[in-house]
């Protein structure tokens, strides 16, 4: 008997990777299921990426392998996109580091970091990953309340009293998944100087910044950030590019420099036509954004309504690529997922995926078609 690591004993298969399983099955047996659970975007990319993609399979050298840090001139487009969008200045030689995903950096900024035994702290709710990302690694994933009443920010008071000695991490992501709501300038402050207080690294995931959303930002922007704060976003839910696996890490050059230390013994850089057709994405005008969002908004509205049908209420200034819903008093999350796919044939996130404090809430996912929404409401 061939026996797992030991770490392997702590995480179980990814939420979504098991219920998908499901779903399928379900569909297998002829069950129409509507998944309004995934945050996969089902929208086109831009139409030059895709071509300058194509375009570049005959460049030379388009199918050797390639540099760890990236094209230069993505670096570049990447150092453009931010003082352009963000009003962030950062230097495309040495502050941006192109990732397959930000997944990925997730992994890799863990590994970078943390030893056996060091601590994380982690947003509940929150992205599942930064969790079973910790424990892989063997820390402690340490969870930080995130609550309705506080705009699903941290109370720094709270945060102050915990034994910090071991933190190395803090893991923050505004816009917030699943919630939507977004941070404020006094946030951003605070958690800066609480990251230089205490020698913690701050660490903000911000891919969802473009969707349904008039102000982007970035941790960058604030004062001091660079010394203590890195930032992961991608062109996943931006320019509807999740399966190509663009991302990308921006902040302090020492930092970036670790996090390729790792990076660079585990791939062998990103494909060149991918590099290519992102730097098409990165150049996309306003408009982009703009029609985008109409999509986004015509579907919001609609899951709104279903949402509604459902007994549940929600903030109608949440921004993202979900919508984050309050259930009825005393209805539990996975038993109110698990009614609706089998009553329904409707998927929806239990809240309880992203953390205890996801009790009493579901996740509604964007990423359906109208006509699909408009056949869930139907349903229901």
């Amino acid at each position: 008997m061939i026996k797992v690591a030991n770490r392997l004993n702590k995480v179980e298969e990814y939420y979504f990777s098991k219920k998908l399983k499901e779903v399928a099955f379900l569909k297998s047996q002829g069950k129409p299921i509507i998944n309004l659970g995934v945050g996969s975007p089902d929208l086109e990319p831009p139409f030059k990426a895709s071509m300058q993609l194509q375009d570049s399979l005959l460049d030379e050298g388009a199918h050797a392998y390639q540099s760890y840090q990236g094209l230069p001139e993505l670096r570049d487009e990447i150092s453009k996109f931010y003082k352009k969008h963000y009003k962030v200045n950062i230097s495309s030689q040495t502050e941006v580091l192109p990732l397959m995903g930000s997944k990925e950096g997730i992994m890799h900024i863990s590994m970078a970091f943390l030893n056996k035994g060091d601590k994380v702290l982690i947003p509940n709710p929150g992205y599942p990953t930064y969790a079973s990302v910790t424990k892989l690694l063997e820390a402690k994933p340490i969870p930080y309340d995130l609550k309705e009443e506080n705009n699903w920010l941290p109370d720094f008071t709270t945060l102050e009293r915990l034994d910090l000695k071991r933190v190395k991490i803090m893991w923050i992501n505004y816009p917030h998944m699943p919630t939507g709501s977004n941070a404020d300038n006094k946030f951003y402050d605070e958690v800066i100087a609480f990251g230089k207080r205490h020698g913690i690294l701050i660490v903000n995931d911000n891919p969802y910044s473009f969707i349904l959303n008039d102000k982007p930002n970035s941790i960058l922007r604030y004062r001091g950030a660079k010394d203590v704060c890195l930032e992961l976003n991608s062109l996943s839910k931006t320019f509807n590019l999740s399966g190509w696996r663009v991302g990308m890490l921006v902040g302090n050059y020492d930092f970036l420099n670790a996090v390729l230390r790792v990076k660079s013994n585990m791939d062998s850089g990103m494909f060149y036509g991918i590099q290519k057709g992102a730097i098409e994405a990165l150049k996309c005008s306003d408009m982009w954004f703009k029609s985008l969002n109409s999509v986004y908004r015509e579907r919001q509205a609609l899951i709104w309504e279903l949402a509604e049908r459902l007994n549940c209420t929600y903030d109608e200034h949440a921004t993202g690529l979900f919508v984050w819903a309050k259930l009825p008093e005393h209805v539990k999350s996975e038993e109110f997922s698990d009614m609706v796919l089998k009553e329904h044939s409707i998927f929806v996130a239990p809240g309880t995926v992203f953390g205890t404090n996801g009790e009493g809430y579901v996740r509604f996912s964007l990423c359906a078609t109208e006509e699909d929404i408009k056949e869930a409401l139907a349903r229901v």
